[in-house]
């Protein structure tokens, strides 16, 4: 199938639902098989990741529990990019006050992505350092979880468990687990 042939027609959208966290948007959209609908799309703001990697192979990482899922598990650490703000910028201030642990060093740009593309507009980027100093307690008490250093042996394991907790801890640790 060509890109052409593949595509959707958007002939419009119009916001539904809009706060600081999320927007709900109708798109007046024709699919590549000619029929024309309403489409739910979710819109979430850029989110900045980031992932520290220590001299002894581990991952600075945060235990905690996420009631939308009723689960507990493991993330890594990052949040929302404030308006005007580098996202690795962001990515090193969340570490910080989600943890206690500012990333040493110059930042890499690991990966960008979509999670879920079909229904919604969230996209992620991921930083790499690899040194982080201890430089107090978490100050971020809404993100209350246990911070660890995991060891990136056990990545496939406590993925294949469900312990890590969605895309963003998935696919950056196993794109670099791959990668390296």
């Amino acid at each position: 199938m060509s890109q052409d042939q593949g595509a959707w027609q958007v002939f419009g959208e119009r916001t539904v639902y809009d706060n600081r966290w999320v927007r709900l948007e109708l798109a007046d959209v024709q699919a590549p098989n000619g029929e024309r609908m309403d489409y739910h799309v979710v819109s979430l703001d850029r989110i900045a990741i980031a992932l520290v990697v220590d001299d002894q192979d581990r991952a600075l990482m945060l235990w905690r529990y996420r009631f939308p899922v009723g689960q507990w598990g493991y993330e890594l650490l990052g949040g929302l990019v404030e308006q005007g703000e580098d996202p690795a910028v962001a990515a090193a201030r969340e570490t910080v006050e989600e943890s206690g642990w500012r990333p040493v060093g110059e930042s890499e740009h690991l990966i960008s992505f979509e999670p879920l593309p079909g229904q919604v507009r969230a996209p992620v980027d991921v930083y790499l350092w690899r040194a982080a100093e201890h430089v107090g307690d978490p100050t971020d008490t809404e993100e209350v979880g246990r911070v660890e250093w995991v060891p990136l042996s056990r990545i496939p394991e406590l993925a294949q468990q469900g312990k890590l907790l969605g895309a963003g801890a998935l696919v950056p640790l196993m794109y670099y687990i791959a990668t390296r």
